[in-house]
């Protein structure tokens, strides 16, 4: 380098100026011909380039020394680091435990509600259904005595009543051709494999089953109570009829054989296809954990956890009676039979809160939206019992959890009829004695589920929804599209609206489904309270647009199968 700085150092020329031999520079300018005075000297550049190259050279030693394994664990052990500088996605994480922490609790407010309104709607067809059944004959039998006063023989609500017991009467008897104890060895016969994958088609079929059983049970009331002065557009009361008890018989053997291969598995001596059957719950978190549910999707499976649990419930006590009767009613039995039970029970306690708690924390759901779940049934429970209610409690709680009551009281009936042997005076006495216990139960459960559903309804600020009065629709043609004869009633109180009869139906009602899910307030989100008349337009406009995001009110179990809706 300093031979090639000497070679290249500037030499002024004669006549004076500038040297461009090293180009453009500080040192390439040299003013009247002075001859390099603007370079340093080269052994002083030499000296300086020295120092600095003895210089890296230390301090690439010094580098060298200092990357040692002890520096580097030292360095590792005392590494610190600040969370706060990212405060807001710890803080979320912090969330996110505590609502996993909270799932538990809110689900199980959720589960024992839905179940109680499960048992209240059960208790009912086997408490108060018969004496219904008996007034509306009575009313039948009497009515030449007090003469023609009415155009209806019978209120729509008494016809729904008749045709719901002898659909019941009819199903019980079609049930005692129906062997269990052949059923039982025909199944027992069977490999555990097999066992299995009959288990698995059969809870596939009873939620297709449920699917469309209620829309048949609905079809016939609707074509038994239809005025007479509309025109005809359907095949007659007696074809829905005969298909109605067609559906409850079938649905009824469905749940036998679920029954007797629970059975089965109870009565297994090394317990494996009971493990197998507990362990396809755990299959369940499989397929629902890693899907996108929104929160009307989960109040869906919500809805269907709570029928399949108490569903549950209704097999173990079916399976425990048929045991019990085999073993003469020893009491002994009973407590070997306890801790499979327990068992189930707990299996299926743990995957639903497994299940509901992951769901949350993927999909981004708080634990309040079970207080909103909770609120919708209350809701669905309080409008039910107006007298302006368009149908029934027990078939407003099938079409919401997909639970039909009529099969599993047709089997249960058969059950117990088979199990116990009812003779002699005294036991006829104890059967009285149980029915009226029953009926205390069912009333004692009514007051406290209607009670509670006030409290919930309180709560969610929904008062005001149940004040609403329903759409009276004039019979008559269809509406063009600019008409709509189907208006909501004016100009009457809210107590008006409230005494009006309890037989009252909406006419007209397939014409103007689709203003009551527009245009009706009480069909608006009902988990979210108004705040004022412009946000309530705003929500109708949008729902306008938007016809596949429906409310909590709008979802029918029955209208998608499985856990799906649009």
């Amino acid at each position: 380098l300093p031979r090639a700085w000497g070679t290249c150092a500037p030499t002024a020329p004669a006549g004076g100026g500038l040297d461009t031999t090293l180009g453009t520079g500080s040192h390439a300018e040299q003013p009247g011909g002075s001859g390099g005075q603007g370079l340093p000297p080269a052994p002083q550049l030499t000296e300086t380039l020295g120092f600095y190259e003895s210089d890296r050279r230390r301090e690439r030693r010094r580098g060298r020394t200092e990357l040692s394994l002890l520096r580097f664990l030292s360095a590792e052990l005392t590494r610190g680091y600040f969370l706060e500088h990212n405060e807001a996605k710890y803080t979320e994480r912090r969330e996110r435990v505590y609502t996993c922490l909270r799932i538990p609790r809110e689900l199980e407010k959720l589960m024992v509600f839905g179940i109680f309104l499960c048992l209240d709607a059960f208790l009912y067809v086997f408490t108060l259904l018969p004496l219904r059944v008996f007034l509306a004959l009575f009313r039948l039998l009497t009515l030449p005595c007090y003469g023609l006063r009415d155009r209806r023989l019978l209120q729509p609500a008494q016809v729904c009543d008749i045709l719901k017991g002898v659909i019941l009467v009819i199903c019980y008897f079609m049930m005692h051709y129906v062997d269990y104890s052949m059923m039982y060895h025909l199944i027992r016969g069977q490999s555990v494999i097999k066992l299995y994958i009959i288990y698995n088609m059969l809870e596939v079929a009873d939620r297709l089953f449920s699917s469309f059983g209620q829309d048949i049970l609905d079809a016939l009331y609707w074509t038994a109570t239809e005025p007479k002065e509309r025109k005809r557009a359907h095949i007659g009361v007696i074809p829905h009829f005969f298909m109605a008890v067609l559906y409850v018989f079938l649905h009824a053997i469905l749940i036998m054989v679920q029954a007797t291969t629970l059975n089965v598995a109870f009565n297994s001596h090394n317990k494996s296809l009971l493990t197998i059957m507990m362990s396809n719950n755990f299959v369940e978190i499989k397929g629902s954990v890693f899907k996108k549910f929104e929160k009307n999707n989960l109040f869906q499976m919500s809805n269907s956890d709570i029928k399949e649990r108490f569903t549950n419930y209704v097999l173990l006590l079916i399976v425990c009676l048929r045991n019990m009767e085999q073993f003469s009613w020893n009491p002994d039995h009973l407590w070997v039979l306890f801790p499979d039970v327990c068992m189930v029970i707990a299996s299926e306690i743990a995957v639903d809160i497994v299940k509901h708690a992951f769901i949350t924390k993927f999909n981004d759901i708080t634990a309040d939206v079970y207080s909103e779940y909770r609120a919708s049934l209350a809701f669905d429970l309080v409008s039910s019992r107006q007298k302006n209610a368009y149908t029934d409690y027990s078939d407003s709680v099938a079409r919401r959890m997909g639970f039909i009551p009529l099969p599993l009281a047709v089997l249960l009936i058969r059950v117990v009829t088979s199990s116990i042997k009812v003779q002699g005076i005294l036991s006829y006495a104890c059967v009285i004695l149980f029915y009226f216990g029953l009926i205390s139960l069912k009333v004692l459960n009514s007051i406290v589920l209607l009670g509670k559903s006030c409290q919930y309804v309180k709560e969610a600020k929904m008062e005001e929804k149940l004040s609403n009065p329903p759409p009276t629709c004039t019979p008559g043609k269809p509406s063009s599209k600019s008409q709509n004869k189907c208006k909501p009633s004016q100009g009457l109180s809210t107590e008006e609206n409230l005494s009006a009869s309890v037989t009252n139906q909406p006419i007209h009602q397939k014409e103007n489904i689709i203003p009551l899910l527009v245009t009706s307030n009480s069909d608006q989100f009902l988990t979210t309270p108004d705040g004022d008349e412009k946000d309530i337009t705003q929500d109708n406009s949008e729902l306008k647009h938007r016809s596949s995001k429906k409310d909590l009110l709008e979802i029918d179990r029955f209208t998608i199968c499985g856990n799906r809706i649009d």
